[in-house]
């Protein structure tokens, strides 16, 4: 039976072996990586970072290094089980749909006039559009062997930014 199917494992699970494969952190240093990058295309709440560091490490799917001054942070880091299960679920295909979460979208749906919202909406994607463009610049720059997923889901942020503001353009 594979680690997946043996384990509850959620999005966040896998966010954070998927970050903790790079280089070992604390949960500080995880949400600091979320908030840069990972928060334009998944949301996870701070906290999540803590109890869900703590849960896998009791799994057997981290390492708990902490530090026995000071702060006593502790710092996690991938054990061979994790790497496992993040590849297993890396390997597994997806049928989810994304869920637009989009506030002017749904303003509009309900009746917004279109008028009001689009200025608003159009100046927001452009400026969303023009962060991930500028990610995938510092990314591109890099003389690092990024991987190409990486590369992929910047792509796939500046192509749907790419659309709302076609969208929204329509609409202003």
């Amino acid at each position: 039976m594979s680690i997946v199917a043996e384990r509850s494992l959620t999005p966040n699970s896998y966010i954070i072996l998927g970050l903790l494969q790079y280089a070992p952190a604390t949960p500080y240093e995880l949400k600091n990586r979320v908030v840069n990058a990972l928060a334009n295309f998944w949301a996870v709440q701070h906290a999540q970072l803590y109890t869900e560091t703590a849960r896998l490490a009791k799994e057997g799917l981290l390492n708990e290094d902490r530090e026995h001054g000071g702060r006593r942070r502790k710092t996690y880091s991938l054990t061979e089980a994790g790497r496992k299960a993040f590849d297993e679920w890396l390997a597994m295909p997806t049928r989810a749909l994304t869920e637009v979460r989009d506030l002017g979208t749904l303003k509009l749906f309900l009746g917004a006039d279109p008028a009001i919202i689009a200025p608003a909406q159009l100046e927001v994607h452009r400026a969303k559009l023009s962060e991930y463009e500028g990610y995938l610049a510092e990314i591109s720059a890099l003389d690092l062997d990024v991987p190409k997923g990486m590369k992929s889901g910047l792509e796939s942020g500046i192509m749907h930014e790419r659309v709302f503001v076609r969208f929204w353009s329509g609409l202003a």
